[in-house]
């Protein structure tokens, strides 16, 4: 799961870098050549916008940092953590509720995908099936139970073993063709 994270943020990285070293020098230049810089549109446009494109590379490059520091062996294999998918009764809403724990810079609520410093995903962190959870919200507090979890360790190894499958299914097909 980091590994795909950090993916979407090199890609993310590359681009600007390379917006950053071709399209806003060539954007300035042209700018430049316009004449008067204290009155001129495009050349304020092209360095605000580089001074964006640097904030936003620091800001990946702390995040890239931040997941370098992740080490999968800490991330629990039984309980709740960051990757984990968890099926919970809410019996303040009387409903069950499906989650995903992701980092923060991931969330998104309406898609059932909140972040491991949320208010329900610290209160769901470390938990097993069959716990409960004490969510302290600014609504009030809502009680929820853990029905189900998949941790992402779970997801790691149940594609592993497809993957496994699938190989083997190639091999068959493959020897039965000769």
């Amino acid at each position: 799961m980091t590994e795909e994270i950090k993916k979407k943020l090199r890609d993310e990285l590359n681009t600007l870098e390379h917006e950053l070293a071709f399209d806003i020098p060539r954007e300035l230049k042209k700018a430049a050549a316009l004449g008067d810089l204290s009155e001129n549109a495009e050349y304020h446009t092209a360095k605000q916008r580089q001074e964006y494109l640097k904030a936003r590379v620091r800001q990946l490059g702390q995040r890239l940092a931040d997941l370098s520091l992740v080490n999968m062996n800490n991330i629990p294999k039984d309980k709740v953590g960051l990757g984990s998918f968890v099926t919970v009764f809410d019996s303040t809403k009387n409903e069950e509720m499906k989650y995903e724990l992701v980092a923060s810079d991931q969330s998104d609520v309406a898609a059932g995908r909140i972040s491991t410093t949320s208010p329900i995903g610290r209160a769901l962190l470390n938990k097993k099936v069959g716990d409960a959870a004490t969510v302290v919200t600014p609504g009030g507090s809502r009680e929820m139970e853990i029905l189900k979890l998949t941790t992402m360790h779970d997801i790691a190894e149940e594609a592993k073993a497809e993957s496994a499958l699938q190989l083997k299914s190639a091999v068959q097909l493959k020897s039965n063709a000769k």
